[in-house]
């Protein structure tokens, strides 16, 4: 028996947003429905999120359209980055050039909101505290924490610096300190579910077996949600940093191999933004691995 993936709703509607930024209310219903979800649950969930600005609605009920907003269309852009830099790492097109990127910002505790905002911002970017309002990442991550800087208002408050030569304690090994200062088991184990929940879906996806549009919709949807999960806490430490062999570049390396699958049997249906956002991600990773000797995802 496949092993149940936990979605939860607001996820699911932002899965099946459609390139043209909507969502199909029948769609919708029909992959909640097949996911174990209520129609009320999921009529809560649009209410909220039309309450939050995140969408518009147009119809009722399974005749329904949503529109996604501007902002809620932009927030798949920076996942999207996340997510090509990783398989580019997979496929030994980010090689580490050695440089630590630091931020420090000190922000009273009047604007204690702020604060732990940018903190939060950091973390998601992949940093780690050094110290009180010092973070350091091994990726060049300027441009997103200038952006959220702007953004909190908070820009004159940071202060951005590199350097080649860090040392925690008597740590100065580059592995050695990543291991320190980033929870890399509890990212692996992530790594290893993800792997795990995968394998029985890609097995589905690449049989004889016929699969309608809203079971390949939901698998399409099960593995993105776990990929998030999976990728949500991950550095994205270059592989010079990591443990070998590394979770992180099995688990991708089958999603892969499912977003193929999916994009084989999908045919001219209309598709979810993010379906045709990672099938552009891997496929463009495995071009340019070919093109200049790496290790692509590999496909069959």
């Amino acid at each position: 028996m496949t092993e149940h993936i936990e979605i939860p709703t607001r996820m699911l509607v932002h899965a099946l947003i459609r390139e043209d930024a909507t969502v199909d209310a029948q769609e919708l219903y029909a992959v909640a429905n097949t996911l174990g979800m209520s129609d009320q649950q999921v009529r809560l969930c649009i209410k909220r999120l039309v309450a939050d600005g995140r969408f518009t609605h147009q119809g009722r009920g399974r005749k329904a359209q949503l529109h996604a907003t501007a902002d809620t269309m932009r927030t798949l852009a920076p996942n999207a980055d996340f997510v090509r830099h990783a398989f580019r790492q997979d496929a030994g097109l980010a090689p580490w050039d050695g440089v630590w990127h630091l931020a420090a910002f000190a922000v009273p505790e009047s604007a204690r909101t702020v604060r732990d905002s940018l903190r939060e911002t950091l973390v998601h970017l992949g940093g780690a505290a050094l110290q009180g309002g010092l973070y350091v990442c091994a990726n060049a991550w300027e441009p997103y924490v200038e952006e959220a800087a702007h953004r909190l208002g908070a820009h004159g408050a940071l202060t951005l610096l590199t350097t080649t030569d860090l040392r925690r304690g008597d740590a100065r090994e580059p592995a050695a300190l990543a291991s320190l200062l980033w929870p890399l088991r509890e990212v692996a184990d992530r790594y290893h579910r993800l792997s795990r929940l995968t394998r029985p879906r890609l097995a589905r996806l690449t049989d004889a077996t016929a699969l309608s549009p809203s079971a390949l919709l939901t698998l399409a949807v099960e593995l993105a949600a776990e990929l998030t999960r999976a990728m949500e806490p991950d550095p994205l430490l270059p592989p010079e940093l990591l443990p070998r062999p590394w979770p992180g570049t099995e688990a991708r390396e089958l999603i892969a191999l499912s977003w193929a699958a999916l994009h084989e049997r999908d045919g001219d249906e209309a598709r979810p933004a993010l379906f045709r956002l990672y099938a552009d991600i891997t496929r463009e990773a495995a071009e340019r691995a070919a093109q200049t000797g790496g290790t692509a995802p590999r496909r069959g």
